[in-house]
């Protein structure tokens, strides 16, 4: 059985003249990763595996949720194939996950990480906000086969306010 992770990027900040990749995190984005951190830590599975897309915004939301939930910076790699906004490259990344990895956590970006919620769980997702977490569970043992799994639950800093 696999599980996968989706956490989106929190809220990033317009303010500043630099390119996409490197468009900082809001205040706000900043309080969120913190807020879904206390929110899920008492119950959250650890992972295998944690990987980020290099944009700023995803990375610095991805450190904040590490250094919440007490997951060890071992666990993390960074990878360009998570920069992606409409899921094939996601899509094709997670196909490609050593299968020895049983649960895996995503940092990324929308469009991509909705479409992939509604498209492998079992839950109408409209819109997965920044910072919104959902954690998906496949019955299937190889990355390569996950097609439709099972929606666990979802964590939206919006609830939690």
């Amino acid at each position: 059985m696999k599980e996968l992770i989706l956490i989106r990027h929190g809220k990033s900040s317009w303010d500043y003249d630099v390119a996409d990749k490197d468009r900082p995190l809001k205040e706000r984005g900043i309080q969120d990763g913190h807020l879904v951190a206390r929110k899920v830590k008492p119950d959250f599975p650890r992972p295998d595996a944690v990987f980020s897309s290099p944009a700023n915004r995803a990375l610095h939301t991805c450190m904040i949720l590490m250094r919440g939930l007490d997951l060890p910076f071992e666990l993390l790699t960074v990878t360009d194939a998570l920069y992606d906004f409409s899921g094939s490259s996601v899509a094709g990344f997670v196909a490609g996950l050593d299968n020895r990895l049983q649960r895996v956590l995503l940092f990324g970006h929308n469009h991509a990480f909705t479409h992939l919620a509604n498209t492998w769980g079992d839950q109408s997702i409209d819109n997965v906000p920044t910072t919104g977490l959902v954690h998906l569970r496949f019955g299937e043992s190889r990355w390569e086969e996950v097609a439709t799994g099972k929606t666990l639950y979802t964590v939206f800093p919006k609830h939690l306010k």
